[in-house]
């Protein structure tokens, strides 16, 4: 465990050559380090996502969190996320373009091992998926509850979100771990059982730990009508465990 840790804010060339913030937070000592860049949840850029990325950093990981809501200006994370969801979201060539921004700074960093994971919740588990299938120089992708993976209905597709991840799943080149509740609704656990299944049809490397008792965001410790310990202390084992394995500790 790396009980040191530099932490700060930069801002780097997203998608487009767009300037946005991002949290960068790297254990100190020489390395070499993975990296991980960790996709926040629909509310927004917020303290659990920073409190997320320096858990990762303490297992030795350097993790980069965009600010996928940079471009609907500063201010708090609840107004800015609202702002962005009032527009319609953020497009998923966009979130693609910031990833790989993300990832290219990692790599770039003294000390990275060269190899780069990436991580969401909620709307960021989604984009995880995405950018497994997207993003071909990816090293392990997790998606924690991701929902819209599947979509049943036609209409919630647009411009900003024109496929459906599980549509994508052929071109997925980056092994996948999957956390999820039993009693979540969004992903529902059929729409889990559906995406599982087109993985294997595929034959793509993955895990997935489902949990009883569990809802969406059961990891959130500051949410605590969603928080479930004991499951999420079993799921972190997984998520570290998977890392280790495929970017190195």
């Amino acid at each position: 465990m790396y009980r040191g840790m530099h932490c700060e804010v930069v801002s780097l060339a997203g998608h487009n050559g767009d300037q946005i913030e991002a949290y960068h937070a790297r254990a100190l000592g020489d390395g070499p380090h993975p990296s991980v860049v960790v996709i926040h949840h629909m509310p927004g850029w917020d303290d659990w996502t920073l409190e997320v990325a320096r858990r990762i950093t303490h297992h030795g990981y350097a993790t980069l969190s965009p600010h996928l809501y940079s471009r609907s200006g500063p201010g708090d994370p609840d107004d800015v996320a609202a702002k962005a969801r009032a527009a319609g979201g953020v497009s998923d060539d966009q979130v693609m373009g910031d990833i790989t921004a993300s990832a290219a700074y990692l790599r770039a960093q003294a000390g990275a091992n060269g190899k780069v994971g990436v991580i969401g919740f909620c709307s960021g588990g989604r984009q995880a998926y995405l950018a497994a299938c997207r993003i071909r120089d990816l090293d392990a992708a997790v998606d924690c509850w991701g929902g819209a993976v599947v979509v049943d209905d036609p209409a919630q597709l647009d411009e900003k979100h024109p496929v459906a991840p599980i549509d994508l799943t052929a071109q997925m080149s980056a092994p996948l771990l999957g956390i999820f509740g039993n009693d979540d609704r969004n992903p529902t656990a059929a729409q889990v059982d559906r995406t599982e299944a087109e993985l294997k049809r595929h034959s793509k490397t993955y895990e997935f730990h489902r949990y009883d008792g569990a809802g969406h965001a059961f990891f959130h410790w500051g949410r605590p009508e969603a928080y479930r310990g004991e499951q999420a202390i079993d799921a972190w084992s997984h998520v570290f465990a998977f890392f280790a394995r495929h970017l190195g500790a």
